[in-house]
């Protein structure tokens, strides 16, 4: 079992590669991309491109340490059967839902399962034998079977990459802390929905409550010496 030690913060986290996995985040069409979902209802994404290399760089040197990759995707079906109606809160408070309920054209169209804003963006596309957890909540731990995926695998340490950094990036890390995973957000691989202030406050409330961050370059070259 190799045994390496990523430069993180506020302090240094040792690893081992068979026990630690790379949790993609959504890194879909939808919140990337020019035309994908949050462009269309008003957010900034013109930052993706370097946030999408360096997701892209953690990815290729996790897959070769031999890490464990999940790849979370976000979205729901035609229906809209996962959204659960006006007594579920996502109803209320998904940006994705509150539109296209104002432009019943575009129902179906934003992460929608089977459309181009569901889509992985092509530089993160997962490779064959990567797990891909379909989820309709902001975390990656709701109603979904990734925990069973990584206790079976004896995972205890998280590695994070995706979007948004203060959304389903740091909901799946909160519930990731409270079921006892230790968890590190590389959050040059991340981007928020909202202002740049709002980036800096989840890298505070991860590095001051709920784990550990360390920027691309450095947990490529932990990697790369595991």
């Amino acid at each position: 079992m190799a045994a390496i030690t990523i430069a993180a913060e506020p302090e240094a986290l040792p690893i081992a590669t068979a026990t630690t996995a790379l949790v993609v985040v959504d890194m879909q069409n939808a919140y990337l991309s020019k035309g994908g979902y949050l462009d269309r209802v008003g957010f900034d994404v013109s930052a993706s491109p370097p946030v999408i290399e360096k997701a892209a760089m953690v990815l290729g040197a996790a897959r070769k340490a031999g890490l464990f990759v999940a790849h979370l995707q976000n979205g729901f079906d035609a229906l809209q059967t996962e959204a659960g109606g006006p007594t579920a809160p996502v109803w209320h408070k998904s940006n994705a839902l509150k539109y296209m309920r104002a432009n019943p054209s575009e129902r179906g169209k934003l992460i929608t399962h089977g459309t181009w804003d569901h889509e992985f963006v092509e530089p993160m596309r997962p490779a064959a034998g990567e797990a891909i957890i379909p989820k309709a909540r902001y975390s990656g731990f709701a109603g979904t079977n990734l925990e069973q995926l990584l206790r079976a695998r004896g995972i205890t340490t998280l590695l994070l990459v995706g979007v948004n950094s203060n959304v389903c990036v740091e909901s799946t890390l909160r519930d990731a802390y409270h079921r006892e995973f230790f968890a590190l957000m590389v959050p040059d691989a991340t981007l928020q929905a909202g202002p740049d202030f709002i980036h800096a406050a989840t890298i505070f409330n991860v590095q001051r409550f709920f784990g550990w961050t360390a920027p691309a370059a450095m947990v490529v070259e932990a990697l790369a010496g595991g």
